[in-house]
């Protein structure tokens, strides 16, 4: 892959991140009933030897604070919902009423994964039916590997999959240096519900000079999320409106040049669109503004969550 001439890094420069490095900072609401507090204090405090931030009541209400209040705003801030089910909490009016407001927030934003969390041979509630839990009943270990995996799709700003009604999307975004310069490519397959093709779309984004140490001082100052944010804005404000049309198994190359705010601050961007798979006969218009809006509106909402988060209290 190049963008005009200049060749793109095979490997990254900065370490791949560990999966518990990639969940750091992300806020994990933990519904229980206090007859449980033993089992999901050491479930809270591996959280936390994990990097995952957690909000539990008894660290983080003070006295004179609003029980209500403070809870509402964790779930509605929070990037996953931990449910744990046991003979104790199945029968709890406290419980059930957390569980209404995580599943409304589930139901909105399709963001917040709602975990069912099996303690003992308890009654398995309607909500949880069907779903995907973390089984604890026989092995600490194993259920607490299931939490980590099943949090991790709501705590990356890097990956995502943007669903709708007739198709859906997988996309990544990475970065390295090249020759001491910014590069970052984002990559999307859009895959069609009832059509025998898909869509493979890979955006490479080169900096400037200026705008590589615009990119470096807001990874300091803010975190290397903020700093690929920035550019994804920019990206959105320039190719928001992008519908390439596929008339054959041709790559479609789209070139420009985007600014930033800062003097001097620019970057070449190549967009390169293909289809797979059969040849139904027809063009196909591919709406690559949609993706990218779509990128950003997860990494966004992911980021906001982090700088939201509660402060625990020690």
């Amino acid at each position: 892959m190049s963008i005009d001439g200049c060749e793109l890094a095979s490997a990254y420069e900065q370490p791949r991140l560990s999966l518990t490095t990639k969940l750091l900072r992300m806020p994990v609401f933990i519904s229980y009933s206090h007859n449980d507090k033993d089992f999901v204090d050491r479930l809270a405090m591996q959280l936390v030897r994990s990097n995952v931030h957690i909000w539990l009541d008894r660290w983080e209400l003070s006295v004179g604070e609003s029980i209500v209040e403070r809870v509402q705003e964790a779930v509605d801030g929070a990037s996953a919902l931990l449910v744990i089910l046991s003979k104790a909490s199945v029968e709890s009016e406290w419980c059930r009423k957390e569980l209404s407001a995580g599943l409304l927030r589930e139901l909105e934003e399709r963001r917040v994964v709602v975990m069912p969390v099996r303690l003992d041979e308890c009654a398995v509630p309607i909500f949880a039916r069907g779903k995907l839990f973390a089984d604890f009943r026989t092995d600490f270990d194993a259920g607490f590997k299931s939490i980590m995996e099943g949090i991790a799709k709501v705590t990356s700003a890097s990956l995502g999959r943007i669903r709708e009604t007739t198709y859906h999307t997988d996309w990544s975004i990475d970065w390295r240096k090249v020759n001491g310069r910014l590069a970052i490519t984002l990559n999307y397959v859009q895959i069609p519900n009832n059509e025998p093709h898909t869509c493979l779309t890979i955006i490479e984004i080169l900096a400037t000079p200026v705008a590589t140490r615009v990119f470096t001082r807001t990874t300091e100052a803010e975190g290397v999320g903020a700093a690929k944010l920035h550019v994804v804005k920019l990206l959105l404000d320039k190719a928001g409106g992008l519908q390439p049309r596929l008339v054959d198994e041709a790559e479609h190359v789209t070139l420009f040049e985007m600014n930033g705010p800062q003097r001097d601050e620019a970057y070449r961007v190549r967009i390169s669109v293909r289809r797979l798979g059969e040849d139904s006969g027809r063009d196909i218009l591919v709406n690559t503004g949609n993706v990218i809006a779509g990128t950003y509106k997860h990494m966004a909402d992911v980021l906001r969550k982090r700088k939201n988060q509660p402060v625990r209290r020690d």
